[in-house]
């Protein structure tokens, strides 16, 4: 497809996503940006594990798996918590 934007595959326009626990759809690229904004405003000097980062989504609502955590962070090349880490 090419729209005035650029050219984009056709599956970009599809994208998956889960169900909430409140029953709602959410796409997989709406939860890769909560990942990115949570891992961005966390306390640098004591970054958070894939693990907190799940409670936290699921604290918000999104129930996500530890790995899927992991497996979103590796996508948007994110380190793990001890590579962020800030002395």
């Amino acid at each position: 497809m090419q729209p005035p934007k650029g050219i984009f595959e056709m599956k970009y326009f599809f994208t998956g996503g889960f169900k909430n626990a409140d029953g709602s759809t959410e796409s997989w690229e709406s939860m890769k940006q909560k990942l990115a904004e949570i891992v961005k405003n966390e306390d640098k000097t004591n970054p958070l594990s894939d693990d907190e980062i799940a409670a936290t989504l699921s604290q918000v609502g999104s129930r996500v798996a530890r790995r899927t955590v992991a497996k979103y962070r590796e996508q948007l090349e994110i380190p793990v918590a001890r590579m962020r880490k800030e002395l």
